[in-house]
């Protein structure tokens, strides 16, 4: 055997050993690793059922959401209604990943209560196909948004065509937000002061009673809006 030969043989042994330690390494789904688990992340979805959800009346979860390869995933037309979780969080790190359908629209909310006036209400990290759905008009309605209040940095944003993942973090501490896609923040802004009090002026959610977003802690909330969108991997780490 010649010594190119050897060389070749050696260097696509090294190609083949480094991609079974990187698989061997590489993180499952809906699964903790133990330096999160060290860290205090908590699983919301386990995989392979919708224990720690329910519909926002506190109904077990409908047949319009499915759990199917490791996905919690609404049904196309299935009518299964916004789905919560059974905690309540205040101060947080959340991740999870999302993949919606074309032209599809779903998001995720946090801080979701019942308001005195206004009803049920939570801030919504909005999820949009931004090219061909129909809520594409406005920046505040865009993926990664806080929806109807704040736009995300465009110039920023790098998002995944729909039928792709997507990851999604929001990090609240105190008054302070930020929302970020796919690793890199889009979005800050403090639930205080002239800025955010003029925005929610502006926004559906002027007439919530207390003010919006004034409340301290909430339910995670994954929305169905007549897409089909699929979350998994959401996990919560209390700040």
């Amino acid at each position: 055997m010649s010594m190119q030969s050897k060389m070749l043989r050696v260097f696509a042994g090294g190609i083949l050993a480094w991609m079974f330690i990187s698989a061997a390494f590489a993180q499952k789904d809906n699964a903790l690793t133990p330096k999160e688990k060290k860290e205090g992340w908590v699983l919301l979805f386990d995989g392979a059922s919708t224990k720690g959800w329910a519909t926002t009346g506190g109904k077990p979860v409908p047949a319009g959401w499915e759990v199917r390869n490791g996905t919690l995933s609404t049904k196309e037309g299935g009518k299964g209604g916004d789905i919560v979780s059974d905690g309540e969080f205040s101060d947080f790190d959340l991740k999870a990943d999302f993949n919606i359908a074309p032209e599809g629209n779903s998001g995720l909310k946090y801080f979701f209560t019942k308001y005195e006036q206004g009803g049920n209400l939570g801030f919504e990290y909005q999820i949009l196909d931004d090219k061909l759905a129909e809520d594409n008009k406005k920046a505040n309605h865009l993926t990664g948004s806080f929806y109807d209040v704040m736009p995300p940095d465009e110039s920023k944003k790098k998002v995944h065509a729909p039928g792709q993942w997507n990851t999604l973090r929001i990090v609240a501490k105190g008054k302070n937000v930020q929302h970020y896609l796919n690793g890199v923040k889009i979005l800050e802004f403090t639930r205080s002061g002239k800025v955010y009090i003029d925005a929610v002026a502006l926004s559906k959610f002027n007439k919530a009673v207390p003010a919006f977003g004034s409340v301290e802690k909430g339910h995670i909330l994954l929305q169905e809006h007549g897409a089909e969108v699929s979350f998994k991997n959401i996990k919560i780490k209390a700040l």
